[in-house]
C-alpha cells in the first residue's frame, strides 16, 4: 500500500495521482495560509506543461488570498501550455467562485475523480 505523502504545509498537501499533481489545500486559506502556499504552488505550476489539479474539498475558509493563488496557477499553467482542474463543493466557496467570475474561467468540478477523468479540459483562457 502506498502512503500518502506528509503535507509541506500546514495548509498544502502535494501528492501525484493519475499522473497528475493535486495540490490539496487545507483548512483556512487566507493572507498567512498563502504565504505560505504560494512558493510550493509556484513550483508545480512553473515546471513545463503542468497538469495540475487543485482540491478545495479540506478547505474551511477561503478569502481573496485565495483567489489570488487560483489565479496566479492558472495564469502560469497556460502560461507553460499546461492543464488545471479545480474540485470545490463547498457552496461558500463555489459562491465566491462565481461572484468574482472565476468559475468561468475555472470551472470547478465537485469530486478528485472527475476532475481526474476530464479529458483535454484546459481552463478557459479568457482575461483573468
Amino acid at each position: 500500500m502506498r502512503q500518502e505523502p506528509a503535507p509541506l504545509t500546514r495548509h498544502l498537501r502535494v501528492r501525484e495521482h493519475r499522473g497528475r499533481t493535486v495540490l490539496e489545500l487545507r483548512g483556512e486559506i487566507d493572507i498567512l495560509s498563502a504565504q505560505e502556499i504560494h512558493p510550493h504552488m509556484d513550483a508545480v505550476t512553473g515546471r513545463p506543461e503542468p497538469d495540475v489539479v487543485v482540491d478545495l474539498t479540506p478547505v474551511e475558509f477561503f478569502d481573496c488570498a485565495g483567489l489570488r493563488l487560483l489565479y496566479r496557477a492558472r495564469r502560469r499553467v497556460l502560461d507553460r501550455g499546461g492543464e488545471l482542474r479545480l474540485v470545490c463543493s463547498d457552496r461558500l466557496v463555489l459562491r465566491i467562485l462565481r461572484i468574482t467570475g472565476l468559475a468561468e474561467l475555472l470551472p470547478p468540478v465537485a469530486g478528485i475523480d472527475e476532475a481526474l477523468d476530464a479529458p483535454g479540459f484546459r481552463a478557459a483562457t479568457g482575461a483573468p
